[in-house]
């Protein structure tokens, strides 16, 4: 049912072209012809890509490990990117060892954050929650770009728009997986699976913390965000660094898996930049 709602609503786009006295019915039946056959292209390129492999592993047990059943995303870091050579391409440096120094400066970053519920706090933890929200996880760049494509009218320039569109799709799924890749590379604890004395505001998502996904994803597609949008550049970077740092707000995540995600998120972007700078779009 669905699939057919999708084919009406795209005879709709096409023909409303037709009834606006804008285009000739070749042009409509041209262009929905091509728009298939690149359908079929990318429907057997996702058909490929390892997305629908089961998940054979096991959860690894020991110190300093992940603990749960049902790790959620396992198998993207098995995926094929786009524009990355692998998923482990950029992959972080590990994490430090549970007991040391360096691991306990983490959890009392995380530990000493306010986040009762009382008004001081409402601030942070209203942010927190916003970024927990499904619009927060992934749609929060394509819900700006959505705006800026009408006021700087970019729809005018209809390949313009298609290309911003594309790029930050793309760069959103390599930054997916090569997260992913970090993550059940190291199988590193949730800030309350260390120490289970802190309360977080709302429970971790179900997979390990190290990096942080909504580091990697709102970096990466801050950044080309920031590369299509100058003028609103800081905008952008603001609002990246705020989805990261809430999940430190809302005790989910360590300081370092932020910054291990900053800079995952900016390699995949710089990669991301330098090929649609060559892309021959200018």
């Amino acid at each position: 049912a669905e699939a057919h709602q999708f084919e009406i609503w795209a005879e709709e786009a096409g023909k409303s072209r037709l009834f606006a006295g804008v285009e000739m019915p070749t042009d409509y039946f041209a262009g929905r012809d091509l728009g298939k056959r690149v359908a079929e292209q990318v429907i057997a390129k996702a058909r490929a890509d390892g997305s629908d492999l089961p998940w054979t592993g096991t959860v690894p047990t020991g110190p300093c490990q992940w603990t749960g059943t049902n790790p959620g995303n396992v198998t993207g870091a098995n995926w094929k990117p786009l524009l990355l050579a692998s998923p482990s391409e950029f992959r972080p440096a590990p994490p430090p060892p549970c007991g040391s120094a360096e691991a306990a400066a983490e959890l009392a970053a995380v530990k000493s954050f306010p986040r009762s519920l009382t008004s001081s706090n409402f601030g942070t933890n209203a942010k927190a929650f916003y970024w927990q929200t499904p619009e927060g996880v992934f749609p929060w760049a394509l819900v700006h770009m959505n705006r800026w494509v009408l006021e700087d009218r970019m729809e005018d320039a209809p390949a313009r728009a298609a290309r911003a569109y594309a790029l930050i799709g793309a760069a959103g799924y390599d930054a997916f997986i090569a997260s992913q890749d970090g993550k059940y590379a190291y199988w590193y604890p949730r800030p309350a699976q260390v120490d289970s004395t802190l309360v977080p505001l709302f429970p971790a998502p179900n997979f390990p913390s190290y990096p942080s996904n909504h580091s990697v994803l709102s970096t990466s597609r801050g950044e080309l965000l920031a590369y299509l949008f100058p003028d609103r550049a800081a905008f952008i970077r603001a609002q990246a660094k705020e989805a990261g740092d809430s999940r430190i707000w809302a005790g989910i995540h360590f300081p370092m898996d932020n910054r291990a995600g900053v800079n995952l998120g900016t390699d995949i972007a710089k990669k991301y930049i330098a090929w649609a700078e060559s892309d021959g779009s200018k």
